[in-house]
């Protein structure tokens, strides 16, 4: 197993794909977390985040995957990709899933649905790799584009091909050939200009509440990266209610903490579709039940 994965990582080194090890059997980074950081090492001058420590360097692999079968983890920011995460449905097989879904959005846009190197998940759902536009620095979206599908770019990472998730493994399906990322999905992924309005009212929020609000944003996706197994949903909800109130207050906009938080509850092991699921009630409920600031 060890082999076969130390192939796998570099093979994706070889593509210029920037790896990094994840547990074996698992989604969830191999590599030490802040709290736990030793200050040594490569993060002699500060901790170093999986994105940072993600590397192509063959003999930097070698050492790593030797200690252990670790699953490949792909830093898609550092490689230069943007992958569709198509979704299966939890629960109710009879909805559409992410493909279906990415074929009705091809389909509106009078476009055809984009072929390019295509990963079978151990899941059953699909991950399409596409080059990254130069034009643009697209991050990570959970569901905006249509239910079940999600994005990874900067920011993000995804499982490798060769790698394993309960005895079922990530395997390349058909052409192994990139192509860029369509136009018209770049359109959809790129956030809009902010407008005057957008402007003035961001400055309207004084700097030591956001400063406050975004200190309250990275204490609590770490907890929720933190979350041991059994756990790890109900930290997510009491998390993100937690922060709500920011979103609420105008401190954050909605769509950053969304993303913190799928990106928080995927690292510690939950599916994209539970985690998208739960940030969506939670953060429904804290703006609903939300007090003025004032008497909060």
């Amino acid at each position: 197993m060890t082999t076969h994965l130390l192939a796998a990582a570099l093979d994706a080194a070889e593509r210029g794909w920037h790896v990094f090890p994840l547990r074996p059997g698992d989604k969830r980074p191999a590599l030490h977390g802040e709290t736990a950081c030793p200050q040594t090492g490569p993060c002699a001058s500060g901790h170093l985040k999986w994105e940072d420590r993600a590397t192509t360097d063959p003999d930097r692999i070698r050492r790593a995957w030797s200690s252990g079968p670790y699953n490949v983890g792909l830093a898609t920011g550092p490689s230069r990709l943007v992958v569709i995460d198509l979704d299966r449905p939890k629960g109710n097989e009879d909805a559409p899933d992410g493909a279906a879904n990415l074929s009705a959005l091809a389909e509106r846009a009078g476009q055809p649905v984009p072929t390019t190197r295509t990963i079978r998940t151990a899941g059953g759902g699909l991950h399409l790799y596409f080059s990254a536009p130069t034009a643009a620095r697209l991050h990570n979206t959970a569901g905006s584009l249509a239910p079940l599908i999600d994005t990874r770019a900067h920011g993000g990472y995804v499982v490798a091909a060769g790698s394993t998730i309960n005895g079922h493994r990530y395997e390349v399906e058909g052409p192994a050939l990139i192509r860029p990322l369509p136009g018209w999905l770049m359109q959809l992924l790129t956030p809009p200009h902010p407008s005057t309005t957008h402007v003035a009212a961001s400055t309207v929020v004084p700097l030591r509440a956001r400063r406050y609000a975004e200190s309250a944003l990275q204490r609590e996706t770490g907890a929720v990266r933190q979350a041991v197994e059994g756990t790890r949903n109900q930290q997510l909800l009491s998390s993100a209610r937690s922060v709500g109130r920011f979103v609420a207050w105008g401190d954050l906009p909605r769509h950053l903490v969304e993303e913190a938080f799928q990106g928080a509850g995927e690292a510690a092991g939950l599916p994209a579709a539970e985690c998208r699921a739960t940030i969506r009630s939670a953060l429904d409920w804290s703006i609903r039940t939300c007090r003025p600031r004032d008497a909060a």
